[in-house]
């Protein structure tokens, strides 16, 4: 049982989202009367200390759940999770790509928060995580059933993206949840979430040439990839979440 776990169930949704739109207000006066320009990615880095303050009784444990991420399994698992998202992404972002050239009216939806690279690939992984699956999914168990709770908890942290990536994200984070409801260990989900993310980066800084997205026969194949990825995505989360419903039940 990880003790950090069982201190995140402990944070309620009032508390979080008290906190998380006070320091919103206050990015935007500070920013509205021109004192101080603050990114909201620093949003992001003092809900992580938020969550360090609130567990800090049982920072000697994390040894434990570190340790156990990295057993064999469970790394096959979150490996063909990202693997697979990865390409079931790109699927998606030829597909929007597409809808988008042809309604260019939707790019209204587009627009969205970005980071730099570090808040990419470290600061949103971890304060996703803590805030999607620590705290929402856990606090919407108690609800409503695991799966009602997984769907929209997902649902919630899929509409932070760009309408080209909703519907992947959406995806990826029912994967996520999955992983974390099987090992009531937060840092599964981070570890998931940051390994996906640095993949996603990497290809995007080797294909300086936009291959991915100029070449018809690249373009091609990674279509056909994609759609192979999204039918054994969605037959590992369909058997993952039969299980859930029998272990809950």
């Amino acid at each position: 049982m990880s003790l950090i776990n069982e201190k995140l169930k402990k944070i309620t949704l009032k508390e979080l989202l008290s906190l998380i739109i006070l320091l919103f207000l206050i990015q935007y006066f500070l920013n509205f009367l021109n004192i101080i320009h603050i990114d909201s990615i620093w949003i992001y880095v003092l809900v992580v200390f938020y969550f360090i303050f609130k567990v800090k009784d049982e920072l000697f444990s994390i040894n434990s759940d570190i340790r156990e991420l990295f057993k064999p399994n469970l790394i096959k698992q979150i490996l063909l999770i990202v693997v697979l998202n990865v390409f079931f992404s790109y699927g998606m972002l030829y597909f929007s790509s597409f809808i988008l050239n042809a309604v260019p009216s939707l790019n209204i939806f587009n627009s969205f928060l970005t980071g730099g690279l570090i808040a990419t690939v470290i600061i949103s992984p971890i304060s996703e995580e803590l805030i999607f699956r620590g705290v929402f999914l856990n606090r919407l168990q108690l609800i409503v059933p695991p799966i009602f709770a997984l769907l929209i908890s997902s649902l919630l942290f899929a509409s932070l993206h760009s309408f080209g990536s909703i519907f992947s994200a959406f995806i990826f984070a029912i994967c996520v949840a999955i992983l974390y409801l099987k090992t009531e260990n937060i840092f599964v989900a981070i570890f998931a979430h940051f390994l996906n993310n640095v993949v996603a980066e990497a290809i995007v800084i080797l294909d300086s040439g936009k291959i991915l997205f100029t070449n018809d026969i690249v373009v091609g194949a990674v279509s056909v990839i994609a759609i192979i990825s999204f039918v054994l995505l969605l037959i590992l989360i369909v058997k993952e979440l039969n299980t859930i419903s029998y272990n809950k039940s």
